[in-house]
């Protein structure tokens, strides 16, 4: 076993293909464990601080119930108990926080906010979401689309299954889409990425260094279009409430149906992070179809938080 200095993760760019190999097969085996209820208490004695600025159903209870699991526990705080730079500087509730807890894990709304409290901290900080990424959404993806697609002789994922692989990514150019290309960047796959107009991707805010790993199509459909893996999210993010009729309109035809399903690979799953508003960015029968892991999806956050949290905590094991 071996202890690493401090490292946080705020983006999916933070760690390397071969740290995502390692953190895939330990959630892999830590999700075997809690299938058939064998302990796994690696984090006894830890403290988790969790920091809320948006709220989260998904988040708390996949972080919270995770670290329970491993052993530790767990301070929850919400805007009413920390408001990160309004009641004290970011900068002073990190130092005070970090010499209290072992690990702390913040929603937030400006990357700028969790980069600034990291920067501070003595302990690992992990992003929960921020408007610009959502790192463990897309790990827990990753993982989903590796149970399903991707597993070696052995029965472990295997990062390798990735490559050349195609992810459609229909909807608005958020921090979900952010993340995405980064991790397509790292891990050798390509995403076919559709936003109505004035929704697009950002390169510079995704911070990848070349435009290889994606394409941009006008029409969701052309997008699909032999797709491994279709993905969306909801039109309005959280924080962007005022916008919302305006967004109605414009995704009007960026809502994931049977048609665009039909013309990606036979064997294509779908994907959402949830919550998902049938009708809009999806319809049910999609995302209630057979081609739909999102329920995996889901619970995959658990897993894939706890191999990191571990990792970050105590570095590799075996």
């Amino acid at each position: 076993m071996s202890f690493p200095a401090i490292r946080h993760y705020l983006q999916f760019s933070d760690f390397t293909a071969d740290e995502y190999a390692y953190l895939f097969r330990r959630a892999a085996l830590i999700k075997k464990k809690f299938k058939t209820y064998e302990k796994h208490h690696t984090l006894a004695d830890r403290t988790l601080a969790m920091i809320f600025e948006k709220a989260s159903t998904r988040t708390r209870v996949s972080f919270e119930a995770g670290m329970y699991q491993l052993g530790g526990s767990v301070v929850h705080l919400t805007t009413g108990d920390s408001q990160l730079g309004r009641a004290e500087p970011i900068e002073d509730s990190a130092k005070v926080i970090s010499r209290m807890t072992d690990l702390v894990m913040i929603r937030t709304y400006e990357q700028e906010k969790i980069e600034r409290f990291a920067a501070n901290s003595r302990v690992p900080v992990i992003n929960g979401l921020t408007n610009e990424f959502h790192p463990c959404q897309i790990l827990a993806d990753l993982f989903t689309y590796l149970e399903h697609r991707g597993l070696a002789a052995d029965g472990t994922p295997d990062p390798q299954a990735l490559r050349g692989r195609t992810v459609a990514w229909v909807g608005d150019g958020n921090n979900m889409a952010n993340t995405w290309l980064q991790a397509a960047e790292i891990l050798g796959f390509a995403v076919h990425v559709s936003t109505p107009s004035g929704y697009e991707v950002d390169q510079d805010v995704a911070g990848i260094r070349s435009g290889d790993s994606y394409k941009v199509f006008k029409d969701p459909m052309d997008a699909c279009r032999d797709a491994h893996l279709v993905t969306t999210d909801v039109w309005t993010s959280m924080g962007y409430e005022a916008e919302n009729e305006q967004r109605r309109q414009a995704f009007a035809d960026w809502c994931v149906d049977e048609a665009m399903m039909a013309v990606a690979q036979p064997d294509a799953l779908f994907m959402h992070c949830l919550p998902a508003h049938r009708g809009e960015e999806v319809t049910g029968e999609v995302i209630d179809g057979p081609q739909s892991v999102v329920w995996d999806e889901a619970e995959n956050r658990m897993h894939v938080q706890k191999a990191l949290m571990e990792y970050l905590l105590l570095g590799r094991i075996g």
